[in-house]
């Protein structure tokens, strides 16, 4: 079986594992309601992007508030 032949110390492999680290989420405020976001993602609780209108959130919601219904009815 073969042997490392230059075998990585410990401080040596620690330091490469440094730069391993979870990053914490950087959040910014949405301009139009005001709520946390994440940046450059479109804000979930109005759907705008800079300033523009890009996802329809009351879309979204009642298509949910469906499919809640829906499977209620299957489940009795």
């Amino acid at each position: 079986m073969m042997v490392v032949r230059m075998r990585s110390t410990k401080s040596h492999r620690n330091n490469r594992r440094s730069h391993f680290r979870l990053v914490a989420p950087r959040f910014s405020v949405c301009e139009s309601c005001k709520k946390p976001r994440l940046s450059h993602t479109a804000c979930p609780h109005c759907g705008k992007y800079r300033g523009r209108a890009v996802i329809n959130v009351q879309a979204k919601i009642d298509k949910k508030l469906k499919k809640q219904k829906e499977r209620a009815k299957t489940h009795k």
